[in-house]
C-alpha cells in the first residue's frame, strides 16, 4: 500500500484542482492520499468526490500556519471536524493574516521598483482563501519578472529579500490541543526542512506531545538522511507516529513528486485510531 499524507491543490498554493490532484495520485500508483491545503478545508468536497470515483482512499487534512519560539512551523491536522467553531475561528484569523500580507508584499516590491497589483495576484490565485507568497511569486512569473516560483522566492520573497513581509500565525502550543479538540490528529510537518530546527528539539517535541502532538513528518524532501535518522529516533523515544509524504504542489514545487516519500500502513492506522478516539472524546 502506497500512502502519501501531504499534498496541496489550488485551494491553497498548489497548481491543480483537488480533483486533478486525486487523478495525479491515481496515476502515480498511490492507494491513500491526504489533501492538506494551507489553512483551509475548501478542497475537501471536490477531492472526496474525485477520490471515490478513482478508488483512492482520501485522508482529509489541513496544514495550519503556526509559530513556535518566534519561528514559523507548519502543523498537519488530519481528519478534524472542519466545522468545529474554535478551529474555524483560528483558521479565519490565519487566513486574514494571509490576506493582509499580500498588500504589504506588493508595497515592498513597489518600493524595489517592481509594479504588481492585487488584481495581478487574484488572476493567478484561482479564488483560494489562502492567498500567500506562492501566488505573488506566480504573479511575478506571469509578468515576466522571474522564470519560476523558485527564482521569485530567492530574489524577492524569502526573509531578507525586498518583497518579504511577515504575517500572523497562530501559536503552535495553542493549535495542537485545538486540533485534538476538533477531533483531529496533529503532526508537525517537515520540522527540520526550514528554519525551525534550532527550536524543534527533542525537549520541544516532548512538550508538544504532552499537549496532544501525535507525530512527526520525518520522510520529507527537505530532510537529508541524517536528519531523518535523528527525527525517527526522537519519534521512537517519545512514542510519536512517523509519517512520510511528498508535499506535492503540482508544478509549483520541483522534486516533490507524488509518492516520493510514503507513510507506513501501520502509522496511518495509528493516526486513524487517534482520530476516532478524539472524536469519541468530544461526545
Amino acid at each position: 500500500m502506497r500512502i502519501d499524507l501531504h499534498t496541496h491543490s489550488r485551494a491553497s498554493d498548489g497548481t491543480q484542482s483537488p480533483a486533478e490532484v486525486m487523478r495525479a495520485a491515481a496515476e502515480a500508483g498511490l492507494d491513500v492520499v491526504a489533501l492538506t491545503d494551507h489553512d483551509t478545508a475548501q478542497g475537501w468536497a471536490e477531492a472526496t468526490e474525485a477520490a471515490e470515483s478513482l478508488g483512492i482512499d482520501l485522508v482529509t487534512g489541513i496544514e495550519v500556519s503556526t509559530r513556535f519560539e518566534h519561528t514559523g512551523v507548519h502543523l498537519l491536522a488530519y481528519l478534524p471536524d472542519a466545522e468545529d467553531p474554535d478551529l474555524v475561528l483560528a483558521l479565519d484569523r490565519v487566513l486574514a493574516g494571509r490576506s493582509s500580507r499580500v498588500p504589504a508584499m506588493l508595497a515592498n516590491l513597489r518600493a524595489a521598483g517592481i509594479e504588481l497589483s492585487e488584481d495581478d495576484v487574484r488572476r493567478v490565485s484561482a479564488g483560494t482563501p489562502a492567498t500567500g507568497r506562492p501566488h505573488v511569486a506566480d504573479a511575478l512569473v506571469a509578468r515576466g519578472v522571474v522564470a519560476d516560483r523558485a527564482e521569485a522566492f530567492e530574489r524577492y520573497l524569502n526573509p531578507g529579500r525586498p518583497g518579504y513581509a511577515s504575517r500572523y500565525a497562530a501559536d503552535l502550543e495553542d493549535v495542537v490541543p485545538l486540533v485534538v479538540a476538533a477531533g483531529g490528529v496533529p503532526v508537525v510537518a517537515h520540522p527540520w526542512a526550514r528554519s525551525a530546527r534550532p527550536v524543534l528539539t527533542e525537549a520541544a517535541f516532548a512538550q508538544l506531545r504532552d499537549l496532544g502532538l501525535a507525530g512527526i513528518e520525518v520522510d520529507h524532501q527537505g530532510h537529508d538522511a541524517a536528519a531523518r535518522e535523528v527525527l525517527r529516533a526522537i519519534a521512537r523515544n517519545l512514542d510519536l507516529a512517523v509519517t512520510g509524504s511528498s508535499d506535492y504542489h503540482g508544478s509549483g514545487k520541483v522534486d516533490h513528486d507524488l509518492g516520493c516519500n510514503t507513510t507506513a500502513p501501520e502509522e496511518l492506522a495509528r493516526i486513524r485510531e487517534l482520530a476516532v478516539n478524539a472524536r469519541a472524546a468530544r461526545t
